[in-house]
């Protein structure tokens, strides 16, 4: 088996917020490298402290089915490196600094890729490589569920910086407007603003004033803890070009991670949608490449699953995503879920994807939280 990376490593990703939600943490875990993880110096994220308008809800997102309760952040140069060595403990052979050419085909079949260094041959071609994946590209991935994109993001990095009380995640959103920061490693943590998509170039012409006006005017304590800090790197900032879901296989190829599906930033879920699609799409080619099912068989039911987990999530990122202010008339049920800990977890669930949106959004479940019983 072959991986390779165009990247040098170790490399840094900057287009990454960084953080692994619960269930990605869970299958690091299940890979033996969660305690890797923990053992760079990692910091756990539990407690969120999310204010929306008037409204604070304080708490921690429920746990995964199998117990985990932290999430973590780590820096991409870390994280990758780690992966990539896990594998190469694994038996396969990494290259990085090796650019793919050209992905080689017999007809529809992708047989290969070509490199600087020739051709390699393989049954299956997997592309783990983004949004603009060469792969989906060559076969002309078949898309659906496309949607314009609503959400833009301007993020950086501080030391010295502190989060509000014990919160590992400290949220803001008011009309059009998301402020977050989590921590990450060297006692850094990643702090940003999304926009929306169509105000970015605007924003652009001024980042730094922008960034910092948009913290003074609706999150001033916020604005001051940063302040008291010091910005460590420079301003990243990124729009989805559209929200999509592609066909993830056919012959000779598959896609994982964003090559495949791709959605807004405002719930971070890319690295843990990642995550869990490749472990998803190993299971099903070593059933198939082992002859133990049709591999067409088992690379549709990969999308199926694939499909039947994140959709609701895809569905609910895109609905929020434009951080519209409370309706009046949901104001008295937002304000349940405030003063409810079991409700404010569940509704922290709907970004940790550890809670079900169909569940948590059913008549009878807000009915129970609207009369204090939720």
């Amino acid at each position: 088996m072959l991986l390779v990376d165009r990247s040098k490593f170790p490399s840094d990703v900057l287009h990454s917020t960084l953080w692994i939600h619960q269930p990605g943490t869970q299958l690091l875990k299940d890979w033996g490298l969660l305690d890797r993880v923990i053992a760079t110096g990692c910091p756990p994220i539990r407690n969120w402290h999310v204010q929306m308008g008037p409204l604070v809800f304080r708490g921690a997102p429920p746990p995964t089915e199998r117990g985990q309760t932290d999430a973590y952040a780590p820096r991409r140069y870390i994280l990758d490196q780690l992966l990539a060595d896990a594998a190469v403990e694994a038996g396969v052979e990494f290259r990085d600094d090796i650019s793919v050419e050209e992905i080689v085909m017999d007809g529809e079949r992708v047989i290969g890729i070509r490199t600087p260094a020739g051709t390699e041959h393989a049954r299956v071609v997997v592309g783990a490589d983004g949004i603009h994946s060469k792969v989906a590209a060559a076969v002309r991935a078949p898309e659906y569920l496309v949607r314009e994109p609503r959400v833009s993001a301007c993020y950086t990095y501080f030391s010295g910086a502190q989060l509000v009380d014990d919160a590992q995640i400290e949220i803001h959103t008011v009309t059009h407007r998301g402020l977050f920061g989590w921590p990450t490693h060297d006692g850094k943590i990643i702090c940003g603003i999304n926009w929306q998509a169509h105000e970015l170039e605007e924003m652009r012409k001024d980042l730094e004033g922008n960034f910092f006006a948009t913290f003074e005017t609706l999150a001033p304590d916020f604005y001051r803890r940063l302040r008291a800090g010091k910005r460590e790197d420079k301003f990243i900032t990124g729009c989805m070009p559209k929200n999509f879901f592609r066909k993830p296989y056919g012959p000779g190829w598959a896609l994982a991670g964003d090559a495949g599906a791709a959605y807004e930033f405002s719930t971070a879920q890319g690295i843990t949608n990642a995550l869990r699609q490749a472990q998803l799409l190993a299971d099903a080619l070593d059933e198939g490449l082992a002859g133990r099912r049709p591999l067409e068989e088992a690379l549709a039911d990969f999308e199926h699953r694939r499909n039947e987990i994140e959709l609701p999530y895809y569905d609910y990122t895109y609905e929020q995503g434009t951080f519209q202010p409370i309706d009046p008339s949901h104001l008295p049920l937002f304000q349940a879920v405030a003063a409810s800990p079991r409700a404010t977890s569940g509704f922290f669930g709907l970004y940790s994807q550890t809670t079900s949106p169909a569940a948590f959004f059913a008549p009878d479940h807000l009915a129970s939280i609207a009369s204090g019983q939720g």
